[in-house]
């Protein structure tokens, strides 16, 4: 059973910067896209940013120039570089893995709170 474990999230003064770590396990990780999603309160769950194995990240226009998605896959790790925050980046992370395939198996974590505020 494959399970995903973030961490991170923290309170951030806006203009400031956080690093998520999603850790993986239970999953074959090279086969997997990994990406990040947030909601916000009273929003629906959006995709942040997301990254094949060897293949070039994508972002949501909103994050696009601030934030940065990385994976190591020795290590099963993925990684989500916050920079320039903004208010509006407030959420609940959740990392996030699909087999790269159609209707590829999902794998969610449980989430890692990111409050900009000041």
């Amino acid at each position: 059973q494959g399970q995903l474990v973030e961490s991170g999230g923290d309170l951030v003064q806006p203009g400031g910067s956080l690093r998520l770590s999603c850790s993986a396990s239970g999953i074959i990780f090279t086969l997997n896209a990994m990406g990040w999603y947030r909601q916000a309160p009273g929003k629906q769950r959006e995709l942040v940013a997301e990254m094949f194995a060897g293949g070039d990240p994508n972002y949501a226009d909103s994050v696009k120039g601030r934030f940065t998605i990385s994976r190591d896959n020795a290590k099963k790790m993925v990684y989500l570089q916050m920079d320039k925050l903004e208010p509006e980046d407030s959420a609940v992370y959740y990392c996030h893995a699909r087999v790269a395939m159609p209707n590829g198996k999902e794998t969610w974590g449980k989430g890692t709170r990111v409050t900009v505020s000041s």
